[in-house]
Formats: structure tokens, C-alpha cells, sequence
């Protein structure tokens, strides 16, 4: 298992409609879901949450066909995260 600051960081998300996105991703972990590489843990609300001293991390991913999955985390370096087919997806997903 991953220790917690192996995990990649979430260096960019521009999903402001989201509550852990404020001066970037603040959920101590977020997942990667299934579908089109959709941030699992957004939450559209003006109330922001997270973690004020630190930035977000990747704690699952559940993209299997993504080159950066290994046994369901994320290996890459960092990711992204921006709107896409969802309101919000990584877009360090990269298909095998």
C-alpha cells in the first residue's frame, strides 16, 4: 500500500464549483472513478472543505485501463483535474 506522501498530488484543478477546490484541491485523498475518469469525491457546494494545509492526493484510482494504475493507485507523478465528460476529471488519465 501506498504511504500517504507517495501518493500523487493533485497539482491543478479548475473545478471552482467544487467544496475541497479552493486555491487548488484540498481532500486529503481523492478517487479516481470509473467512469471517464470522473473525480469521485467532487461535491458541487459553496461550503469548502478539506484540509487548509495541504494539497489534494490521489488515494484510489478505480481506472484499471489507465498506464498510471497499478493494483487500483495512481502511479503518475501528478495529476490534473479540469472538466471533461463529468464536471470534473483527471486528465492525466491515459488509456492502455
Amino acid at each position: 500500500m501506498t504511504e500517504l506522501l507517495e501518493m500523487p498530488q493533485v497539482v491543478e484543478c479548475t473545478v471552482t464549483q467544487c467544496g475541497y477546490n479552493h486555491n487548488g484541491c484540498h481532500a486529503a485523498a481523492i478517487t479516481i472513478g470509473r467512469e471517464s475518469a470522473q473525480c469521485a469525491t467532487f461535491i458541487e457546494t459553496p461550503t469548502k472543505g478539506g484540509v487548509d494545509e495541504m494539497l489534494g492526493r490521489v488515494g484510489a484510482c478505480q481506472r484499471a485501463d489507465c498506464r498510471h494504475n497499478l493494483d487500483l493507485e495512481c502511479r503518475a507523478p501528478s495529476i490534473r483535474v479540469a472538466a471533461g465528460q463529468d464536471m470534473a476529471d483527471c486528465q492525466t488519465f491515459d488509456p492502455r
